[in-house]
């Protein structure tokens, strides 16, 4: 038996949702002018979109029509869910070009006023969940971290760490992130902590550690100095078996000082294959084996498949920005009025045996 989150677990603004605060306009306007004119087609809504992509947010938007779909009466709230009829597929589903992934038959009046919240809803969770597959995909066994939350406004946090979840990244970097789950957020020393240690990352790391090890995974930003093969072996000498990894971090304007007697050879800018197998043989020959090696700064799917191909030794790729690009546009559109197919030209009810009814 499939599951669902349940609605408690979003945290809606019920009441503004409600009152159509973050609807376009014209969808409040379709809601007034039906019940002022006590009109009451009873339609069917078929949501779909044009790629092969994962569906991410379907629970969020069944939990604003659950919560927010009704009508005004005498100033209360009358839920209209029981009166509506909604079925639909499930987070992480695969799905295909034109396919309905909700479907929501009953009153229009009921929630008109809905559409740009559903629809956003499942839109920017899919986009999440369809680049978080892609970059897993590429990256094969190796693990993903989701690490996107400084590019974005804070509010979409929560539900794009769920997405990231489902679609298979293993670690995210905020509390918000990893709520809707029971997790925590995981991160790394970083290099606003090593700087407040002067520049020194060994005793940024060793204070860290002595602190945070039973807790958490510690893992080591080494490129404070662009150095990252002599700053990786101090800090695995250092923290010895309190250290889990080293990530790599270079600048894309700068090469790692210990690539500098190769240049020409290959593009030595930035974290690239050539540097971490540097590290990897440094740190196996000093007797580090244990320590794993993270990389990050600009990877997206075609930059994992790169290193992937050449077989560069890293355990776990931090993913950002680049999981928060692209689009994954959703569109809802009524099929059916009454019994009878009413629909705009080029668009009609599309038949599914995957689409599940909702309690």
């Amino acid at each position: 038996m499939r599951t669902r989150l349940e609605p408690e677990t979003f945290r809606l603004p019920v009441d503004r949702l409600r009152d159509g605060y973050y609807s376009d306009a014209y969808f409040n306007f379709t809601k007034q002018l039906l019940e002022e004119r006590d009109r009451h087609p009873r339609v069917v809504m078929q949501v779909f979109q044009k790629e092969r992509s994962l569906l991410g947010g379907i629970d969020e938007a069944i939990a604003v029509l659950k919560l927010c779909s009704g009508r005004r009466v005498n100033a209360e709230w009358a839920l209209g869910w029981d009166e509506l009829d909604v079925r639909a597929l499930y987070e992480g589903d695969p799905i295909s070009p034109w396919e309905p992934v909700l479907t929501i038959e009953g009153d229009y009046a009921l929630f008109a006023h809905l559409e740009t919240v559903y629809l956003g809803c499942v839109a920017r969770r899919s986009l999440v969940m369809r680049n978080v597959r892609e970059v897993k995909d590429a990256a094969g066994d190796k693990e993903i971290l989701f690490f996107p939350a400084r590019h974005d406004h804070w509010l979409v946090q929560t539900g794009d760490g769920w997405a990231a979840h489902v679609a298979g990244a293993i670690g995210v970097s905020t509390e918000a992130q990893a709520s809707w789950w029971g997790g925590r957020g995981v991160g790394t020393v970083p290099h606003g902590l090593i700087a407040a240690y002067g520049g020194d990352t060994v005793a940024a790391a060793r204070d860290f550690a002595e602190r945070f090890a039973g807790e958490m995974n510690v893992t080591v930003l080494v490129d404070f100095e662009n150095d990252s093969v002599r700053t990786a072996l101090e800090v695995a000498e250092a923290l010895g078996d309190k250290l889990w990894g080293v990530r790599l971090d270079t600048s894309e304007n700068l090469v790692d000082r210990a690539l500098l007697d190769e240049l020409g050879s290959f593009r030595p800018t930035g974290v690239n294959p050539t540097l971490v197998q540097h590290v990897r043989s440094a740190l196996d020959a000093a007797g580090h084996e244990h320590v794993k090696i993270v990389v990050s700064g600009g990877f997206d799917a075609a930059k994992i498949r790169a290193f992937e191909e050449l077989g560069a030794p890293v355990d776990a790729y931090g993913v950002g920005s680049s999981l928060l690009r692209g689009s994954n546009d959703f569109t809802a559109d009524v099929v059916e009025v009454d019994g009878r197919p009413c629909a705009k030209v080029g668009r009609r009810r599309q038949p599914s045996e995957r689409l599940d009814p909702v309690d």
